[in-house]
């Protein structure tokens, strides 16, 4: 069977966004508290959301179980002036490996070890960054789609 993982070009998203760094091991536990800073700046800025989803942005470091930089964002129609920690954020365009993880949140390190495999098997590198693009939730995790993209160099 073919891998489910695809090439795309990617256009730049841009996020209403608050950085956060740690470790994988950490995400689970430091994405909430920024998204729920994301979210309220949104609910006093109406209009800056339309039906954007939840993006995370890894800026990728040579070691990170010591902390990797992320931006929790939400996607948003236009630019706006930093308020508190929340910042404009514009993703980075380019060729990507793109999958599409079905099902629920804990198994997305295995979609994203299958890409990592794939792009070795092709011989393509992986470059600085990767985003992780949330669905609207369901109560039928089967229904629940995570985009993952990995920026190629």
């Amino acid at each position: 069977m073919d891998a489910p993982v695809r090439i795309e070009s990617l256009p730049t998203r841009l996020l209403a966004a608050v950085r956060r760094t740690g470790a994988p091991r950490e995400m689970s536990t430091i994405f909430k508290p920024a998204l729920d800073l994301v979210w309220a700046f949104l609910r006093q800025h109406k209009g800056l959301r339309t039906h954007g989803h939840n993006v995370f942005l890894y800026h990728h470091v040579e070691r990170p179980e010591e902390g990797m930089p992320v931006d929790f964002g939400v996607e948003v129609v236009r630019r706006f002036e930093t308020d508190g920690e929340v910042r404009c954020v514009e993703t980075p365009a380019g060729e990507a490996a793109v999958i599409e993880h079905r099902g629920s949140y804990g198994g997305i390190p295995k979609s994203h070890a299958t890409l990592h495999a794939w792009c070795a098997a092709k011989g393509l590198s992986i470059g600085g960054y990767s985003l992780e693009i949330y669905g609207d939730p369901s109560n039928d995790p089967s229904q629940t789609v995570t985009t993952i993209q990995y920026l190629l160099r």
